[in-house]
Protein backbone atom coordinates (compact mmCIF):
# COMPACT_ATOMS: atom_id res chain seq x y z
CA UNK A 1 0.00 0.00 0.00
CA UNK A 2 1.25 3.47 -0.90
CA UNK A 3 0.76 6.28 1.61
CA UNK A 4 -0.61 9.49 0.15
CA UNK A 5 -0.71 12.61 2.33
CA UNK A 6 -3.05 15.34 1.11
CA UNK A 7 -2.49 18.76 2.67
CA UNK A 8 -5.70 20.79 2.83
CA UNK A 9 -9.39 19.80 2.72
CA UNK A 10 -10.51 22.38 0.18
CA UNK A 11 -11.86 21.54 -3.30
CA UNK A 12 -8.47 20.45 -4.68
CA UNK A 13 -7.49 18.31 -1.70
CA UNK A 14 -10.86 16.62 -1.32
CA UNK A 15 -11.12 15.96 -5.06
CA UNK A 16 -7.67 14.37 -5.10
CA UNK A 17 -8.45 12.22 -2.06
CA UNK A 18 -11.70 10.87 -3.48
CA UNK A 19 -10.27 10.29 -6.95
CA UNK A 20 -7.36 8.29 -5.53
CA UNK A 21 -9.66 6.15 -3.39
CA UNK A 22 -11.99 5.53 -6.33
CA UNK A 23 -9.18 3.79 -8.19
CA UNK A 24 -8.97 1.06 -5.54
CA UNK A 25 -5.30 0.81 -6.51
CA UNK A 26 -3.85 0.34 -3.06
CA UNK A 27 -3.56 3.87 -1.67
CA UNK A 28 -3.76 4.84 1.98
CA UNK A 29 -5.04 8.42 1.86
CA UNK A 30 -4.72 10.83 4.80
CA UNK A 31 -5.95 14.42 4.56
CA UNK A 32 -4.48 16.99 6.97
CA UNK A 33 -6.62 20.08 7.49
CA UNK A 34 -5.74 23.14 9.54
CA UNK A 35 -9.37 23.83 10.59
CA UNK A 36 -12.29 21.63 11.58
CA UNK A 37 -14.24 22.45 8.39
CA UNK A 38 -14.32 21.13 4.84
CA UNK A 39 -14.25 23.15 1.64
CA UNK A 40 -11.65 25.86 2.33
CA UNK A 41 -13.01 29.15 1.01
CA UNK A 42 -15.76 27.09 -0.63
CA UNK A 43 -17.22 26.24 2.76
CA UNK A 44 -20.61 27.33 4.08
CA UNK A 45 -20.88 29.11 7.43
CA UNK A 46 -24.02 28.56 9.53
CA UNK A 47 -25.34 31.38 11.72
CA UNK A 48 -28.66 31.46 13.58
CA UNK A 49 -30.49 29.43 10.96
CA UNK A 50 -28.98 31.32 8.01
CA UNK A 51 -26.04 30.24 5.84
CA UNK A 52 -23.17 32.23 4.32
CA UNK A 53 -21.32 31.29 1.15
CA UNK A 54 -17.75 32.49 1.68
CA UNK A 55 -16.80 34.13 -1.60
CA UNK A 56 -19.80 33.09 -3.69
CA UNK A 57 -19.44 29.96 -5.84
CA UNK A 58 -21.24 29.33 -9.09
CA UNK A 59 -21.03 25.64 -9.99
CA UNK A 60 -20.32 25.85 -13.69
CA UNK A 61 -17.42 24.54 -15.71
CA UNK A 62 -16.53 24.09 -19.34
CA UNK A 63 -14.76 20.90 -18.25
CA UNK A 64 -17.38 18.17 -18.69
CA UNK A 65 -15.53 15.88 -16.27
CA UNK A 66 -16.19 18.33 -13.48
CA UNK A 67 -19.84 18.99 -14.32
CA UNK A 68 -20.38 15.22 -14.33
CA UNK A 69 -18.43 14.82 -11.05
CA UNK A 70 -20.52 17.44 -9.26
CA UNK A 71 -23.82 15.96 -10.42
CA UNK A 72 -22.71 12.47 -9.33
CA UNK A 73 -21.96 13.73 -5.83
CA UNK A 74 -25.19 15.76 -5.68
CA UNK A 75 -27.81 15.04 -8.38
CA UNK A 76 -29.51 17.94 -10.18
CA UNK A 77 -33.07 18.74 -9.08
CA UNK A 78 -35.97 16.91 -10.70
CA UNK A 79 -38.69 19.09 -9.15
CA UNK A 80 -39.05 22.85 -8.52
CA UNK A 81 -37.33 24.52 -5.56
CA UNK A 82 -39.33 26.46 -2.99
CA UNK A 83 -38.99 29.86 -4.64
CA UNK A 84 -39.53 28.62 -8.21
CA UNK A 85 -42.66 26.77 -7.13
CA UNK A 86 -44.08 29.75 -5.26
CA UNK A 87 -43.27 32.25 -8.03
CA UNK A 88 -44.17 30.01 -10.95
CA UNK A 89 -40.67 30.27 -12.42
CA UNK A 90 -39.68 27.64 -14.95
CA UNK A 91 -36.28 25.91 -14.76
CA UNK A 92 -34.82 22.96 -16.66
CA UNK A 93 -35.24 19.88 -14.47
CA UNK A 94 -33.37 16.58 -14.47
CA UNK A 95 -35.69 13.67 -15.23
CA UNK A 96 -35.84 11.44 -12.18
CA UNK A 97 -33.79 13.92 -10.15
CA UNK A 98 -34.48 14.56 -6.45
CA UNK A 99 -37.10 16.97 -5.11
CA UNK A 100 -35.38 19.78 -3.14
CA UNK A 101 -38.50 20.13 -1.00
CA UNK A 102 -38.05 16.54 0.19
CA UNK A 103 -34.29 15.97 0.33
CA UNK A 104 -31.15 17.99 0.94
CA UNK A 105 -28.66 16.16 -1.27
CA UNK A 106 -29.57 18.01 -4.45
CA UNK A 107 -28.17 20.61 -6.83
CA UNK A 108 -30.48 23.49 -7.72
CA UNK A 109 -30.55 25.12 -11.17
CA UNK A 110 -30.13 28.87 -10.62
CA UNK A 111 -30.19 31.96 -12.80
CA UNK A 112 -27.02 34.03 -12.87
CA UNK A 113 -27.61 37.72 -12.26
CA UNK A 114 -24.54 39.78 -11.35
CA UNK A 115 -24.59 43.53 -11.76
CA UNK A 116 -22.46 46.57 -11.07
CA UNK A 117 -23.76 49.26 -8.73
CA UNK A 118 -22.35 52.56 -9.96
CA UNK A 119 -23.72 56.12 -9.83
CA UNK A 120 -26.50 54.57 -7.69
CA UNK A 121 -27.64 52.67 -10.80
CA UNK A 122 -27.39 49.07 -11.92
CA UNK A 123 -25.22 48.05 -14.87
CA UNK A 124 -25.00 44.51 -16.20
CA UNK A 125 -21.85 42.58 -15.35
CA UNK A 126 -20.12 42.11 -17.70
CA UNK A 127 -21.19 45.49 -19.12
CA UNK A 128 -23.78 44.89 -21.86
CA UNK A 129 -24.73 46.86 -24.94
CA UNK A 130 -28.35 47.25 -23.82
CA UNK A 131 -30.29 50.52 -24.14
CA UNK A 132 -30.49 50.72 -20.33
CA UNK A 133 -26.70 50.76 -20.13
CA UNK A 134 -26.52 53.80 -22.37
CA UNK A 135 -29.33 55.52 -20.46
CA UNK A 136 -27.48 54.95 -17.18
CA UNK A 137 -24.25 56.32 -18.62
CA UNK A 138 -25.78 59.32 -20.32
CA UNK A 139 -25.10 60.56 -23.86
CA UNK A 140 -21.79 62.34 -23.23
CA UNK A 141 -20.23 59.47 -21.23
CA UNK A 142 -21.47 56.93 -23.81
CA UNK A 143 -19.91 58.83 -26.70
CA UNK A 144 -16.64 59.17 -24.82
CA UNK A 145 -16.65 55.44 -24.04
CA UNK A 146 -17.35 54.55 -27.67
CA UNK A 147 -14.57 56.69 -29.11
CA UNK A 148 -12.21 55.53 -26.37
CA UNK A 149 -12.88 51.90 -27.25
CA UNK A 150 -12.35 52.52 -30.99
CA UNK A 151 -9.05 54.26 -30.20
CA UNK A 152 -7.90 51.33 -28.04
CA UNK A 153 -8.91 48.86 -30.76
CA UNK A 154 -6.52 50.57 -33.18
CA UNK A 155 -3.69 51.67 -30.87
CA UNK A 156 -2.93 48.68 -28.67
CA UNK A 157 -0.88 49.09 -25.53
CA UNK A 158 1.84 46.66 -24.50
CA UNK A 159 0.20 44.24 -22.06
CA UNK A 160 2.85 44.48 -19.39
CA UNK A 161 0.35 45.27 -16.62
CA UNK A 162 -3.30 44.69 -15.75
CA UNK A 163 -4.25 48.29 -16.57
CA UNK A 164 -3.15 47.94 -20.19
CA UNK A 165 -4.83 44.53 -20.43
CA UNK A 166 -8.19 46.09 -19.55
CA UNK A 167 -7.72 49.22 -21.67
CA UNK A 168 -6.98 47.11 -24.76
CA UNK A 169 -10.28 45.27 -24.34
CA UNK A 170 -12.61 48.02 -23.11
CA UNK A 171 -11.04 51.41 -23.80
CA UNK A 172 -9.77 53.83 -21.20
CA UNK A 173 -13.17 55.33 -20.31
CA UNK A 174 -14.91 52.01 -19.55
CA UNK A 175 -11.77 50.82 -17.78
CA UNK A 176 -11.80 53.85 -15.47
CA UNK A 177 -15.53 53.41 -14.78
CA UNK A 178 -15.79 49.68 -14.21
CA UNK A 179 -12.35 48.21 -13.53
CA UNK A 180 -9.84 50.67 -12.09
CA UNK A 181 -11.42 51.49 -8.71
CA UNK A 182 -12.77 48.00 -8.03
CA UNK A 183 -9.46 46.34 -8.88
CA UNK A 184 -7.61 48.67 -6.52
CA UNK A 185 -10.12 47.83 -3.77
CA UNK A 186 -9.61 44.13 -4.36
CA UNK A 187 -5.82 44.09 -4.44
CA UNK A 188 -4.84 47.22 -2.54
CA UNK A 189 -2.64 48.08 -5.54
CA UNK A 190 -3.31 50.11 -8.68
CA UNK A 191 -3.85 47.94 -11.80
CA UNK A 192 -0.68 49.40 -13.35
CA UNK A 193 1.27 47.63 -10.57
CA UNK A 194 -0.35 44.23 -11.14
CA UNK A 195 0.69 41.58 -13.67
CA UNK A 196 -1.54 41.14 -16.71
CA UNK A 197 -1.57 37.42 -15.84
CA UNK A 198 -4.48 38.05 -13.46
CA UNK A 199 -6.66 39.38 -16.26
CA UNK A 200 -5.48 36.65 -18.57
CA UNK A 201 -6.72 34.01 -16.13
CA UNK A 202 -9.95 35.67 -14.95
CA UNK A 203 -11.39 37.37 -18.04
CA UNK A 204 -9.45 35.76 -20.87
CA UNK A 205 -11.89 36.11 -23.72
CA UNK A 206 -13.97 38.93 -22.30
CA UNK A 207 -13.95 42.29 -24.08
CA UNK A 208 -16.34 44.75 -25.69
CA UNK A 209 -16.03 42.71 -28.88
CA UNK A 210 -16.84 39.45 -27.05
CA UNK A 211 -19.93 41.06 -25.46
CA UNK A 212 -21.15 42.27 -28.89
CA UNK A 213 -20.51 38.85 -30.44
CA UNK A 214 -22.42 37.14 -27.63
CA UNK A 215 -25.34 39.56 -28.02
CA UNK A 216 -25.53 39.04 -31.80
CA UNK A 217 -25.14 35.26 -31.53
CA UNK A 218 -28.24 35.06 -29.37
CA UNK A 219 -30.23 36.46 -32.28
CA UNK A 220 -29.17 33.47 -34.39
CA UNK A 221 -29.52 30.22 -32.40
CA UNK A 222 -26.46 28.00 -32.70
CA UNK A 223 -25.97 25.07 -30.36
CA UNK A 224 -22.23 25.05 -31.13
CA UNK A 225 -21.56 28.68 -30.20
CA UNK A 226 -18.72 29.39 -27.79
CA UNK A 227 -19.75 31.20 -24.60
CA UNK A 228 -17.35 32.96 -22.25
CA UNK A 229 -17.51 31.76 -18.65
CA UNK A 230 -18.23 35.33 -17.54
CA UNK A 231 -21.31 35.39 -19.79
CA UNK A 232 -22.88 32.12 -18.60
CA UNK A 233 -26.47 32.78 -17.50
CA UNK A 234 -27.29 29.60 -15.59
CA UNK A 235 -25.44 27.45 -13.08
CA UNK A 236 -26.07 24.70 -10.54
CA UNK A 237 -25.76 25.18 -6.79
CA UNK A 238 -26.00 22.89 -3.75
CA UNK A 239 -29.27 23.36 -1.86
CA UNK A 240 -27.48 24.35 1.37
CA UNK A 241 -24.48 26.12 -0.12
CA UNK A 242 -21.10 25.00 -1.54
CA UNK A 243 -19.87 23.68 1.79
CA UNK A 244 -22.65 21.08 1.68
CA UNK A 245 -21.10 19.52 -1.42
CA UNK A 246 -17.63 19.39 0.11
CA UNK A 247 -18.97 17.99 3.37
CA UNK A 248 -20.64 15.30 1.26
CA UNK A 249 -17.37 14.61 -0.56
CA UNK A 250 -15.59 14.31 2.80
CA UNK A 251 -18.17 11.71 3.86
CA UNK A 252 -17.50 9.78 0.64
CA UNK A 253 -13.75 9.90 1.32
CA UNK A 254 -14.33 8.43 4.79
CA UNK A 255 -16.61 5.70 3.40
CA UNK A 256 -13.89 4.78 0.89
CA UNK A 257 -11.35 4.36 3.67
CA UNK A 258 -9.71 7.79 3.72
CA UNK A 259 -8.70 9.41 7.01
CA UNK A 260 -8.90 13.05 8.12
CA UNK A 261 -6.70 14.78 10.67
CA UNK A 262 -8.45 18.06 11.51
CA UNK A 263 -7.22 21.08 13.47
CA UNK A 264 -3.70 20.09 12.45
CA UNK A 265 -1.06 22.45 11.08
CA UNK A 266 1.68 21.19 8.75
CA UNK A 267 5.05 22.56 9.88
CA UNK A 268 7.65 20.56 7.99
CA UNK A 269 8.14 18.43 4.88
CA UNK A 270 11.10 16.05 5.21
CA UNK A 271 12.91 14.96 2.06
CA UNK A 272 15.93 13.03 0.79
CA UNK A 273 17.47 13.31 -2.68
CA UNK A 274 14.51 15.23 -4.19
CA UNK A 275 11.96 12.81 -2.74
CA UNK A 276 9.57 13.74 0.06
CA UNK A 277 9.73 11.16 2.83
CA UNK A 278 7.34 12.45 5.49
CA UNK A 279 5.09 15.30 6.61
CA UNK A 280 5.26 16.76 10.12
CA UNK A 281 2.18 18.36 11.64
CA UNK A 282 1.14 19.78 15.00
CA UNK A 283 -2.15 18.84 16.63
CA UNK A 284 -3.13 19.57 20.24
CA UNK A 285 0.33 21.09 20.73
CA UNK A 286 1.96 17.76 19.90
CA UNK A 287 4.16 17.08 16.91
CA UNK A 288 3.39 14.07 14.70
CA UNK A 289 5.09 12.61 11.62
CA UNK A 290 3.37 10.85 8.70
CA UNK A 291 5.41 8.79 6.26
CA UNK A 292 4.51 9.59 2.65
CA UNK A 293 5.06 7.96 -0.72
CA UNK A 294 3.26 10.88 -2.36
CA UNK A 295 2.29 14.35 -1.12
CA UNK A 296 -0.46 16.42 -2.72
CA UNK A 297 -0.24 19.94 -1.35
CA UNK A 298 -2.83 22.71 -1.51
CA UNK A 299 -1.16 24.71 1.28
CA UNK A 300 0.16 28.18 0.30
CA UNK A 301 3.39 27.99 -1.70
CA UNK A 302 5.00 30.29 0.85
CA UNK A 303 4.27 27.88 3.72
CA UNK A 304 5.20 24.81 1.68
CA UNK A 305 8.59 26.27 0.82
CA UNK A 306 9.29 27.24 4.44
CA UNK A 307 8.30 23.70 5.45
CA UNK A 308 10.96 22.21 3.18
CA UNK A 309 13.53 23.78 5.47
CA UNK A 310 17.18 24.65 5.02
CA UNK A 311 17.62 22.65 1.80
CA UNK A 312 15.79 25.40 -0.12
CA UNK A 313 18.21 27.75 -1.94
CA UNK A 314 18.13 31.33 -0.66
CA UNK A 315 16.88 32.83 -3.94
CA UNK A 316 13.97 30.34 -4.09
CA UNK A 317 13.07 30.99 -0.46
CA UNK A 318 13.00 34.74 -1.11
CA UNK A 319 10.62 34.29 -4.03
CA UNK A 320 8.28 32.26 -1.86
CA UNK A 321 8.46 34.66 1.08
CA UNK A 322 7.71 37.58 -1.24
CA UNK A 323 4.56 36.10 -2.76
CA UNK A 324 1.67 38.38 -1.75
CA UNK A 325 -1.88 37.55 -0.73
CA UNK A 326 -5.04 39.54 -0.18
CA UNK A 327 -7.21 38.68 2.78
CA UNK A 328 -10.93 38.95 3.07
CA UNK A 329 -13.75 39.72 5.50
CA UNK A 330 -17.43 38.93 4.96
CA UNK A 331 -20.04 40.64 7.09
CA UNK A 332 -23.37 38.79 7.15
CA UNK A 333 -26.32 41.12 7.63
CA UNK A 334 -30.01 40.28 8.08
CA UNK A 335 -32.74 42.80 7.32
CA UNK A 336 -36.41 42.85 6.31
CA UNK A 337 -35.72 44.67 3.03
CA UNK A 338 -33.21 46.61 0.96
CA UNK A 339 -33.79 50.04 -0.55
CA UNK A 340 -33.11 48.60 -4.00
CA UNK A 341 -36.04 48.30 -6.40
CA UNK A 342 -36.43 45.18 -8.49
CA UNK A 343 -36.89 46.78 -11.89
CA UNK A 344 -36.08 43.59 -13.78
CA UNK A 345 -38.60 41.12 -15.19
CA UNK A 346 -37.29 38.40 -12.86
CA UNK A 347 -39.71 37.44 -10.09
CA UNK A 348 -38.21 37.05 -6.62
CA UNK A 349 -39.50 36.29 -3.13
CA UNK A 350 -40.21 39.51 -1.24
CA UNK A 351 -39.61 41.25 -4.62
CA UNK A 352 -35.92 41.79 -3.79
CA UNK A 353 -33.40 42.51 -6.55
CA UNK A 354 -32.49 39.21 -8.29
CA UNK A 355 -28.69 39.56 -8.08
CA UNK A 356 -26.40 36.87 -6.73
CA UNK A 357 -23.57 39.41 -6.59
CA UNK A 358 -23.53 43.18 -6.77
CA UNK A 359 -20.14 44.72 -7.56
CA UNK A 360 -19.70 48.05 -5.77
CA UNK A 361 -17.72 50.44 -7.99
CA UNK A 362 -18.16 53.47 -5.71
CA UNK A 363 -14.65 54.35 -4.52
CA UNK A 364 -16.18 56.40 -1.71
CA UNK A 365 -16.81 53.20 0.26
CA UNK A 366 -14.52 50.30 1.13
CA UNK A 367 -17.22 47.70 0.38
CA UNK A 368 -16.28 45.64 -2.66
CA UNK A 369 -19.17 43.27 -3.31
CA UNK A 370 -22.57 42.35 -1.94
CA UNK A 371 -23.90 38.80 -2.01
CA UNK A 372 -27.63 38.20 -1.69
CA UNK A 373 -27.86 34.69 -0.27
CA UNK A 374 -31.63 34.45 -0.91
CA UNK A 375 -30.86 34.34 -4.63
CA UNK A 376 -28.16 31.68 -4.40
CA UNK A 377 -30.66 29.34 -2.73
CA UNK A 378 -33.84 30.07 -0.74
CA UNK A 379 -32.73 27.31 1.63
CA UNK A 380 -29.74 29.43 2.71
CA UNK A 381 -32.17 31.76 4.51
CA UNK A 382 -34.27 30.83 7.53
CA UNK A 383 -37.20 33.05 6.44
CA UNK A 384 -36.75 33.86 2.73
CA UNK A 385 -40.28 35.26 2.43
CA UNK A 386 -39.76 38.05 4.93
CA UNK A 387 -36.02 38.65 5.35
CA UNK A 388 -33.00 39.42 3.19
CA UNK A 389 -29.68 37.82 4.20
CA UNK A 390 -26.69 39.45 2.54
CA UNK A 391 -22.92 39.18 2.68
CA UNK A 392 -20.81 42.33 2.52
CA UNK A 393 -17.36 41.54 1.12
CA UNK A 394 -14.33 43.55 2.18
CA UNK A 395 -10.80 43.05 0.86
CA UNK A 396 -7.98 43.81 3.27
CA UNK A 397 -4.63 42.62 4.60
CA UNK A 398 -4.25 40.47 7.67
CA UNK A 399 -3.27 42.74 10.55
CA UNK A 400 -4.36 46.04 8.96
CA UNK A 401 -6.79 48.45 10.62
CA UNK A 402 -9.88 46.90 9.04
CA UNK A 403 -8.82 43.34 9.87
CA UNK A 404 -8.14 44.33 13.48
CA UNK A 405 -11.51 45.99 14.07
CA UNK A 406 -13.66 44.45 16.80
CA UNK A 407 -16.85 42.74 15.67
CA UNK A 408 -18.93 45.69 16.86
CA UNK A 409 -16.69 48.22 15.10
CA UNK A 410 -16.80 46.23 11.86
CA UNK A 411 -20.60 45.82 11.97
CA UNK A 412 -21.04 49.54 12.64
CA UNK A 413 -18.68 50.41 9.78
CA UNK A 414 -20.53 48.11 7.36
CA UNK A 415 -23.97 49.44 8.33
CA UNK A 416 -22.80 53.04 7.93
CA UNK A 417 -21.56 52.28 4.41
CA UNK A 418 -24.90 50.73 3.43
CA UNK A 419 -26.75 53.79 4.74
CA UNK A 420 -24.34 56.07 2.84
CA UNK A 421 -25.04 54.14 -0.36
CA UNK A 422 -28.80 54.22 0.23
CA UNK A 423 -29.08 50.42 0.40
CA UNK A 424 -30.63 50.48 3.88
CA UNK A 425 -32.31 53.39 5.66
CA UNK A 426 -30.62 53.10 9.05
CA UNK A 427 -28.84 50.72 11.40
CA UNK A 428 -32.23 50.01 12.95
CA UNK A 429 -33.09 48.00 9.81
CA UNK A 430 -30.46 45.39 10.76
CA UNK A 431 -31.72 42.44 12.79
CA UNK A 432 -28.62 40.21 12.94
CA UNK A 433 -24.97 40.25 11.87
CA UNK A 434 -22.01 37.91 11.63
CA UNK A 435 -18.36 38.39 10.64
CA UNK A 436 -16.03 35.88 8.99
CA UNK A 437 -12.31 36.44 8.37
CA UNK A 438 -10.45 34.51 5.66
CA UNK A 439 -6.65 34.54 5.43
CA UNK A 440 -4.89 34.23 2.06
CA UNK A 441 -8.17 34.26 0.15
CA UNK A 442 -6.62 35.72 -2.99
CA UNK A 443 -3.11 34.90 -4.27
CA UNK A 444 -1.84 38.21 -5.67
CA UNK A 445 0.07 39.01 -8.85
CA UNK A 446 2.76 41.47 -7.85
CA UNK A 447 5.99 41.68 -5.79
CA UNK A 448 7.96 38.43 -6.42
CA UNK A 449 5.19 36.88 -8.52
CA UNK A 450 7.14 37.67 -11.71
CA UNK A 451 9.79 35.18 -10.51
CA UNK A 452 7.34 32.39 -9.66
CA UNK A 453 8.46 30.18 -12.58
CA UNK A 454 11.78 29.62 -10.79
CA UNK A 455 9.94 28.52 -7.66
CA UNK A 456 7.69 26.20 -9.66
CA UNK A 457 10.70 24.61 -11.38
CA UNK A 458 12.33 24.00 -8.00
CA UNK A 459 9.22 22.40 -6.46
CA UNK A 460 8.68 20.23 -9.54
CA UNK A 461 12.12 18.77 -8.83
CA UNK A 462 10.61 16.76 -5.96
CA UNK A 463 9.41 13.63 -7.76
CA UNK A 464 6.52 12.80 -5.45
CA UNK A 465 5.30 16.32 -4.54
CA UNK A 466 2.28 17.72 -6.39
CA UNK A 467 1.02 21.31 -5.96
CA UNK A 468 -2.71 21.78 -6.57
CA UNK A 469 -5.47 24.31 -5.97
CA UNK A 470 -5.61 28.08 -5.62
CA UNK A 471 -3.03 28.65 -2.90
CA UNK A 472 -1.18 25.45 -3.76
CA UNK A 473 -0.25 27.03 -7.09
CA UNK A 474 -0.53 30.71 -6.09
CA UNK A 475 -3.00 31.17 -8.90
CA UNK A 476 -6.43 32.76 -8.80
CA UNK A 477 -8.13 29.49 -9.77
CA UNK A 478 -11.87 29.06 -9.77
CA UNK A 479 -13.20 26.03 -7.93
CA UNK A 480 -13.34 23.94 -11.12
CA UNK A 481 -9.76 24.82 -12.03
CA UNK A 482 -8.61 23.75 -8.56
CA UNK A 483 -10.41 20.45 -9.05
CA UNK A 484 -8.84 20.01 -12.49
CA UNK A 485 -5.35 20.36 -10.98
CA UNK A 486 -6.29 17.54 -8.60
CA UNK A 487 -7.47 15.34 -11.48
CA UNK A 488 -4.16 15.90 -13.27
CA UNK A 489 -2.10 15.18 -10.15
CA UNK A 490 -3.96 11.93 -9.47
CA UNK A 491 -3.55 10.93 -13.12
CA UNK A 492 0.20 11.49 -12.85
CA UNK A 493 0.46 9.41 -9.67
CA UNK A 494 -1.45 6.50 -11.18
CA UNK A 495 0.38 6.58 -14.53
CA UNK A 496 3.82 7.28 -13.06
CA UNK A 497 4.20 10.43 -15.16
CA UNK A 498 7.02 12.59 -13.81
CA UNK A 499 6.47 15.68 -15.95
CA UNK A 500 4.08 17.96 -14.00
CA UNK A 501 3.48 20.57 -16.70
CA UNK A 502 -0.07 19.27 -17.20
CA UNK A 503 -0.92 20.19 -13.59
CA UNK A 504 0.49 23.70 -13.88
CA UNK A 505 -1.07 24.26 -17.31
CA UNK A 506 -4.61 24.15 -15.94
CA UNK A 507 -6.12 27.65 -16.27
CA UNK A 508 -3.25 28.95 -18.35
CA UNK A 509 -4.12 27.63 -21.79
CA UNK A 510 -6.58 29.92 -23.53
CA UNK A 511 -8.58 27.05 -25.00
CA UNK A 512 -9.32 25.66 -21.55
CA UNK A 513 -11.41 28.70 -20.64
CA UNK A 514 -12.95 29.63 -23.95
CA UNK A 515 -14.20 26.46 -25.55
CA UNK A 516 -16.66 23.86 -24.48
Amino acid sequence: MKNVVVIGAGPAGLTAALELLKTKSGFNVTVIEETDEFGGISRTVKHNGNRMDIGGHRFFSKDERIMKWWSEVMPIQGAPSYDDKKLGRSKPLSQGGPDPEKTDRVMLVRQRVSRIYYLKKFFDYPVSMKLQTFKNMGLVRTLKAGFSYLYSAVFKLKEDCLENFYINRFGRVLYSMFFEGYTEKLWGRHPRDISADWGAQRVKGLSVLAVIKDMLSKLVPNKNRVVETSLIEEYIYPKLGPGQLWETVADEVKKAGGEFILNAFVTKINSESNTVKSVVYVKDNKEHTLCADYVISSMPLKDLTIGLGSIVPENIKNIALGLPYRDYVTVGLLTHKLNLKNETNIKTLNNIVPDCWIYVQDTGVKLGRIQIYNNWSPYMVKDPDNTVWIGLEYFCDEGDDFWNMSDDECMSFACDELVKMGIISSRDDVMDTNRIKVKKAYPAYFDTYNEIDDLIEYLNGFDNLYCVGRNGQHRYNNMDHSMATAFEAVGNIISGRRDKSNIWNVNTEKEYHEEK
